[in-house]
Order: structure tokens, then sequence, then C-alpha cells
């Protein structure tokens, strides 16, 4: 190909244990484009690039950069060759300087002695040449997301790299921040870098990028050009059939109020107040999307209605009943479900089964037992009709859940949320990291939770998310409600933005 950069060939990868992440994969990049990697969780988009890094190993291929054949042992051996990579989980240290952060294995000396004063320059100058506009004195603990996000661009960028390995690099930023940095990747474009854009974001993928590169179940389905794509060819490409994109939900129906928050306030064990005042109500048939740049209160809400934090005052009642103080089991027992931010930690338990994880939140009750012990024969059939009726991906159910893919294993944690009929759903995060086609089942699910007249409310970083599916809008900044939208079509994303950012504030909001 004219102009490539980047050459991999017959790339297949087997695991130990026998599990193949990817199967005779090709994939073509020119230099100065920016090229997206797409499909589905668990295609083998991250292995792919983990190989390209000196992450890991090929067990065959080839892969050719520059017109060589490429051999790296190791991420540091990629640096040296001018390959950086930007990881969606940041790799700083937080008590950290930022011009201590992009130095950090690297620092200019003056005899045995850190030169700080050359460091700071090196880091500012790098960040002038490409507008990378970040204070090299600020401790990183204190800076946005946006902000660390530039710091990493910075790290690999000060480290020579030509080609970056971007990975959902918009996952956490509002419309603004996210401009700001296509401005800032067009602009590393021009001066002769090359991008490759792993993001599962198809309008995104058409806004910045040149070409794309599509897997599925390991293998490469093919490459486009972007200018000759729509939306929903590229959704088919990834899925392997249509998708989805929109949500048509009929005019939503508020009844009574479910559940009434009232001056809601929790701090931290550092001392750091992360609800201030929160206020606002959930109706029956409402499905209330909280947004909010991460960091300012929305996992701390979705976590303190939901009983995590003891010591948090004011009050939560729901359908009358003080929830403030009570245990999760009790809170269970009152109605609501909870899809933890983070399935991993604390959504499933991967080194159990998965009908043990289908159980969890009713492994207590009396509808799975049979003279006080467990029935298992009626707990195999409810983990059998579960994983058929949320098109659970496994062999069955006494697979691990930590061997499934993110996607199913979130499937596995919305099962066990929405069978036990709640009267409030609270989804934290409900797709995070997943692929389009289970994307697109979980909101199925969300919005038949709200017509069949129960409450959700919707905790999501992807501002997509939180206008396709909610009613209503709650934003959070700073641990306060700085905005509230009664009706969520009368607000637009880049608004929504403002709020976020902290650049308005609707006063005497409830």
């Amino acid at each position: 190909m004219e102009n490539e950069i980047l050459r991999m060939e017959h790339i297949t990868k087997v695991y130990p244990n026998g599990v193949m992440a990817n199967k005779d994969v090709n994939l073509s990049v020119k230099e100065g484009e920016i090229h997206a990697l797409m499909g589905e969780n668990g295609a083998g988009k991250s292995t792919l690039m983990k190989i390209l890094f000196g992450d890991e190993e090929a067990t065959e291929g080839k892969v050719w950069y520059k017109g060589e054949e490429l051999k790296v042992k190791n991420a540091s051996d990629a640096i040296k060759k001018g390959i950086g990579m930007v990881h969606q989980h940041f790799m700083l240290v937080d008590s950290l300087r930022v011009y201590e952060n992009v130095v950090l294995g690297m620092e200019p000396k003056k005899g045995i002695m850190t030169d700080s004063k050359e460091a700071i320059r090196l880091v500012q100058e790098t960040a002038d040449k490409y507008n990378l506009k970040v204070d090299p004195m600020a401790v990183v603990g204190d800076i946005s997301v946006g902000q660390k996000q530039k710091v990493e661009i910075l790290k690999v960028l000060l480290r020579g790299a030509k080609l970056l390995i971007l990975d959902e690099p918009t996952a956490v930023l509002t419309p603004q921040e996210t401009q700001e940095l296509f401005e800032q990747l067009l602009m590393l474009k021009k001066n002769g870098h090359t991008i490759i854009f792993i993001s599962h974001k198809i309008r995104e993928v058409m806004q910045i990028c040149d070409n794309l590169t599509v897997l599925r179940g390991g293998k490469t389905v093919g490459s486009m050009e972007v200018r000759n794509a729509t939306e929903e060819g590229i959704s088919h490409f990834m899925v392997g059939r249509d998708v989805v994109l929109r949500v048509n939900k009929k005019p939503a129906e508020f009844g009574d109020v479910l559940l009434n928050v009232k001056n809601l306030n929790y701090t931290n064990k550092e001392g750091r107040k992360l609800l201030d005042n929160v206020s606002f109500k959930i109706r029956k048939g409402q499905i209330l999307g909280v947004a909010g740049v991460e960091g300012n209160g929305q996992n701390e809400l979705a976590e303190a209605i939901f009983g995590f934090y003891p010591d948090a005052t004011g009050s939560i009642m729901f359908e009358g009943n003080e929830l403030l103080g009570k245990s999760i089991k009790m809170i269970r027992k009152n109605g609501l479900s909870y899809i933890p931010e983070d399935r991993i930690k604390t959504g499933a338990a991967g080194n159990l089964p998965i009908w043990a994880n289908l159980i969890a939140d009713t492994i207590d009750t009396n509808e799975l037992k049979k003279n006080g012990l467990l029935d298992y024969k009626k707990i195999h059939e409810r983990g059998k009709e579960l994983i058929e009726d949320f098109a659970i991906l496994c062999k069955n159910d006494e697979q691990l859940a930590g061997m499934l893919s993110g996607g199913n294993m979130q499937k596995v944690v919305v099962a066990r949320e929405f069978s036990s009929d709640p009267k409030l759903l609270i989804a934290n995060q409900p797709t995070r990291g997943i692929d389009v086609g289970a994307n697109e089942f979980i909101w199925k699910k969300i919005v038949e939770q709200r017509d069949a007249g129960k409450g959700v409310m919707l905790v999501s970083a992807d501002l997509n998310e939180i206008m396709e599916l909610s009613d209503s809008i709650l934003v959070m900044c700073d641990g306060h409600v700085a905005a509230y939208f009664e009706d969520a079509s009368s607000v637009t994303e880049f608004e929504l933005g403002n709020y976020m950012l902290g650049l308005k504030r609707q006063e005497d909001v409830e």
C-alpha cells in the first residue's frame, strides 16, 4: 500500500489455556492517517495492539513497521522504536506533578540530581508544539480527566512516538473535551504522526478517522474508507447483523414519586465532600439520567442510595420508607436493584460459576430452597433460563464468570438485577466497555423496565446513552446538582457539557 507505515500480517495469538484471541488477522495503516480499529468486545482488538506494543507475543504472523520487520520485546522497546500507547485507564501517579509524570523514567539530570527546570521546559515546549494546554506544575490528582489524557499523550510524544495507539480515548470526556481532543489529534496528523484510534463510538470514528478496520471473533472482517461508510453499515460490519442505533420509546407517563432524595451529603475518609446537599426525585415510569464528568459525585450518589455509605447524612425516602442507614440486604428487600459501575470489582465474582453470580441476591431467600437447603435443580433451571433470556454466550452455567468476555459478564450482572423484578433500577455505567450488540440489548431492557411503570436511575459517562434513554436529566458537578431538565429533549449534549464542566449552573435546582 502507498505510504504504508504499519502492516500486521496473518497474526494469530493462542493463549496457553487454548483460547484463540486472534486468528490470521491483517491490518494495514497509512503514514499520517487516523485509522480506527473497531469490533465487538472480545473481538481481539486489545490483543492485537498489545502484540504491536510488545505486551504480548504473537503465536504466528509478522509485523512490518516503516518497511522493516518489527520485533519488540516489551513496551519500552516499542517506545524506543517510535510506537506509543495511551491506555484507557490512565497510568499516572496522582501525587506527582504533571512534569514529573511526563518525564518519569527519563528525567534530565544535573549531575546526579534531576534537573527540574529543564524537565519543566521540555514538557512546556512539547505541550506548546502540539497545543496540549496543561500546566506542568499542576498536581495530577487535582486536574480533570481531559487534562490527564493530555498528560498521557505528552508522555508518549516526549519519548519520540510517531505512531500513537489510543484506546477508547473519549470514553469519559465531555463533548467540549472530545472536540478539543479531536483538534489536537488533527494537529498531530498534520505534523506527520499516525494514530490508531480504538473506539466503539461510530459517530466519532466517522468524524475523525480516515479509514477503519473491523475485527469480529478474532478475525479481520475487512477495512473501508470512512468517507464511504454509514453508521448502519459500520454497525452491521461489527456485529454481523442490523443494529438499532436509536432508542424507539413511547412518550413517558410519570406516576407517583418512588424515590425522594433530600439534602444528601457524604464526606469520604480523606475529608473530601463528594456529595453536597443533593436533592431530586424519581417517579414511576421515569428514566432519570445522571450526567457528569467522572469524579463529580455520580458514582457516590448511586452507591449512597444503595447503602454503601452508612455515614451519609440527609434523607433517602423510597415509597415513604427511609433507606438511609439500612443495609444493602434491606434496601434490596424494599424493591431496589443495582448494576454497579465496575462489573469486575463489585458486579460479579469472577472465580465463581455463572449460576452462583445469578443468584447472589436471592441466595438467602426461600425462593431457591427446598427444606431449608439450596435446591440446585431449581438454581440450574433458573440459570439456564436467564442465560437464554439475556443471550449470555457461554458453555453452560457452570462456566466461571471470569472466563466470559466483558460484554457477557455485564449481561450476567444485568440478568441478576433485572430478574428480581425491581421497583427501582439503579444502572451505573450499564454499557461501559461492551460491544454495540450487547449495548442495544441492555438499552432495550432498561426501556422495558420504564414501560412497565418502574423507575430507572441511569448513571453514565456516555452522553449519547444519556440523551437516547433518559426522560429527564440531572447534571452533577463537584458533588452538587448543577442542573435538572424535566424534559431530556429540551437540552443538547453541548449544553450539558457546559454544566458538567462547571461553566454554567442553574439556580435553586431540585
